[in-house]
């Protein structure tokens, strides 16, 4: 699998279902074993890091299930994550992104919405003062109202230039956020498509979504 993605921008991983975007992120963070080929952050040659050094680099990932500690509070939540390099989000600046959080404060993971366990999954990784974010399906079965608020944060960060890779499956979000996106099927990437080239490309993105 080649790709690239440019400081600043936001690009994603788009293909059906068991195509190989999730491992991509994971193999990029250095979750997966035995790495084979080249994977290259700021000239920095990574394949064989374990995470932990990778993640020193300034790169952090938001898995699907979210990753949050359900049995501590919010508040809790955002004052644990390791602080991996310079220009972590402030619990003020977190809050003015999703003031939810701050409302939700004192609540339990677990008594939190699927959208709101989301949002909180995001604030995490903005405290450990990554710059490269990578978000694994952020939209997946939340309500419209909360995908809206994800879209606007995406949109506010690539404004500080953060730089995000994204795996989403909702095409109209993800076109409605992204600068790129790159097609995978069975763990190669086999078309890139810029997103102001999607409407005469929508045959064709049709047919490789199965949409």
């Amino acid at each position: 699998m080649d790709f690239e993605v440019r400081a600043g921008e936001v690009v994603t991983l788009i293909g059906r279902n068991g195509a190989g975007k999730t491992t991509t992120l994971r193999a990029v963070m250095g979750l997966v074993k035995n790495r084979t080929g080249s994977v290259r952050l700021e000239g920095h040659e990574t394949v064989k890091m374990p995470a932990e050094q990778v993640a020193r680099l300034g790169i952090a990932i938001c898995p699907e299930e979210r990753g949050i500690f359900s049995s501590l509070n919010v508040t809790e939540n955002l004052t644990l994550p390791p602080v991996i390099a310079e220009g972590g989000m402030s619990l003020e600046e977190i809050y003015g992104l999703f003031p939810i959080l701050k409302e939700r404060g004192k609540s339990q993971g677990t008594k939190l919405s699927g959208g709101e366990q989301q949002m909180l999954a995001i604030a995490r990784i903005l405290r450990t003062g990554a710059k490269l974010l990578m978000l694994d399906e952020p939209t997946e079965g939340l309500a419209p109202v909360i995908v809206e608020q994800i879209g606007r944060t995406i949109q506010e960060l690539r404004k500080r230039d953060f730089t995000i890779l994204l795996v989403e499956q909702n095409f109209r979000f993800a076109s409605s956020v992204a600068d790129r996106h790159y097609v995978v099927e069975h763990g190669n990437v086999i078309d890139e498509i810029a997103n102001e080239a999607i409407e005469q490309n929508r045959e064709k993105l049709t047919q490789y979504l199965g949409v």
